[in-house]
């Protein structure tokens, strides 16, 4: 099956993976104050610690955003 690539569904794709995104880095940035303000980090510590959640962070935005362009221009979803 070939995927159905037209304005209407890479728009949507792009408002599902939008959404997705906002939703995950407000939830990633509320655990990363959590931790920082519980260990009392600041400086560099905090940013050592920024470093750690951005980089599985940016993976899971990635495989959102596939996961939404993937869900939207599904045949089966037409």
């Amino acid at each position: 099956m070939q995927r159905i690539k037209t304005f209407k569904t890479l728009t949507r794709a792009a408002s599902a993976a939008s959404f997705l995104t906002v939703q995950a880095v407000i939830c990633i940035g509320t655990v990363y104050w959590a931790v920082a303000a519980t260990l009392r980090m600041e400086g560099t510590a905090a940013m050592v610690l920024g470093v750690i959640f951005a980089v599985p962070s940016a993976y899971f935005l990635m495989v959102v955003c596939r996961m939404a362009f993937e869900a939207e221009t599904d045949p089966a979803n037409q």
